[in-house]
Formats: C-alpha cells, structure tokens, sequence
C-alpha cells in the first residue's frame, strides 16, 4: 500500500514449478473465483525479488532464498481491471508486473493464506496454462517450460543444506 491506503501499480507474478514442469497454482478466493500463480504488489521501499520472496512465503509458506529466484527480465504493464481500479490512487490506470520463477525439486505441501485462497494444485504446465485466467500469467508459465531443469540444482542443494540442520 502506498499513502492513502491506495496499492502500489507494481506487483511481482511468480511461478513455481519443478524440472518436470509441474506448476503450482492456487485458487482465489470469492470474489475473484481464479486460478493462478503467486502474485502481489509491491510495498513501499520493495525490490520486485523482495517482493517475490515475500509474497511466496505468505502465499504458500515455502521458504525460499532470494538467489533461488529467477528474474526473467521481462515486465508486463496491462490495464487494471475496472472492477479493481478503486484499490488504486484515482490517476492510476494501469500496472507493471515484474515475472519471477521459482523451481523446485518436486511438488512441496503448500500451507495456504486462507483469506486470500482456498485451493492449491500441482498441474502438468499443459493443464495449467488452460486453468489460468490472467495471459500474463499463462506466458509466463510457457516461458518457464522453455528453460533448462537443472536451473533447480541450487534450490535443491539449499533444501538438502536446511533440512539436515
């Protein structure tokens, strides 16, 4: 939130997958009634990857180094919806979305926000793409199959080093 109570027009959009391009997505709840990937604005004095790793933890209680994220460099800006528009300042009209993956080693249990959702499912990329309702968020899931899985390595290694102690 930004003075005035109004949400910053800057939101980071994280997929999680694994090597096998499972994808976790989550299931808004009423009223939105969606499908997708971990996203979230911005707080004041927030990097996008500040955000990334924020917005995962309280979304889905993974715990996940900031060097496990992948930037992918690649920032929508769309319009925001006008059923949403009232949570903006009044001169605001659209947002930039900063697109982050996360990958890792295997389908984890994700603990969810429950004022925020009500469901979570690990899906093939294929049956995801067609679940979720946002296109940025269904690009941004055919990007993430383009990539090479052993960009989870370091991930698992953290999880190795974290579950020893």
């Amino acid at each position: 939130m930004i003075a005035g109570g109004e949400k910053r027009p800057r939101s980071v959009l994280v997929v999680i997958h694994t090597p096998a391009m499972d994808v976790l997505l989550l299931h808004r709840q009423q009223p939105f009634d969606f499908w997708q990937s971990v996203t979230g604005s911005l707080e004041p004095d927030e990097t996008p990857r500040e955000a990334a790793v924020r917005e995962v933890f309280e979304e889905t209680g993974l715990s996940a180094p900031d060097y496990a994220f992948l930037d992918w460099g690649l920032n929508n800006r769309y319009p925001i919806p006008p059923k949403w528009r009232h949570r903006y300042a009044p001169e605001v009209s659209h947002n930039t979305e900063t697109v982050f993956s996360l990958c890792l080693p295997t389908p984890l249990p994700i603990t969810l926000d429950a004022a925020e959702h009500h469901g979570a499912e690990w899906l093939p990329a294929r049956d995801a793409i067609d679940r979720i309702w946002s296109w940025t968020n269904r690009d941004a899931v055919r990007l993430c199959a383009r990539i090479d899985p052993r960009i989870s390595a370091t991930f698992t290694r953290h999880l190795a080093s974290t579950s020893k102690n």
